[in-house]
């Protein structure tokens, strides 16, 4: 008998996330298929910015993944809920690969690793794209990279084509799912 996903809580990053999603991603196991160490806040703080436009022209972005008992208001550790990752979906952002699609794409903190957050966020993530209008997914991911290849098979994604990333130089997978 499979053990019920914990509850998780989307909301669109705040500029506050920004910070958040520097300190709970400052970790090089977490970043390992990431560039390989921690990135800068600007990073994040461009990318919580066009996460925001996202939603806003798509209705869809990689949204801020609050753990148990967090609130979709936007403050952290109201409710004993806290900022411990993103997963969501945005328009795959590179000229290679599949351009034109619809990327499904997570990131968590170590500290929550194997709890099934990631499986949990990224359901309700496919229940949101279906909602607003998206016939399908694709899955962009390092071919090492067996937590995110398990969350795949977790959804019912078929893994549609190898390739190697062009500033890396690494072996990939793409995954898709037809929603």
């Amino acid at each position: 008998m499979s053990r019920a996903l914990p509850a998780v809580q989307l909301r669109v990053p705040t500029d506050e996330d920004a910070f958040a999603w520097h300190r709970v991603f400052d970790d090089p196991d977490v970043m390992e298929f990431h560039g390989g160490r921690s990135a800068e806040l600007s990073v994040y703080e461009e990318l919580t910015a066009r996460q925001r436009r996202h939603d806003a022209e798509h209705g869809f972005c990689f949204w801020t993944m609050l753990g148990e008992g967090g609130d979709e208001a936007g403050t952290n550790g109201a409710n004993g809920g806290e900022v411990i990752g993103f997963t969501g979906a945005q328009p795959w952002p590179h000229a290679w690969g599949p351009v034109g699609e619809i990327e499904i794409g997570w990131r968590l903190g170590r500290a929550y690793w194997g709890q099934g957050y990631v499986t949990a966020a990224a359901h309700a993530t496919l229940e949101r794209l279906r909602a607003a209008g998206v016939r399908g997914v694709v899955a962009m991911v390092d071919a090492r990279n067996e937590r995110s290849i398990a969350v795949t098979q977790r959804l019912g994604m078929d893994l549609a084509e190898t390739f190697t990333t062009p500033t890396s130089a690494r072996i990939g997978h793409c995954y898709r799912l037809e929603l």
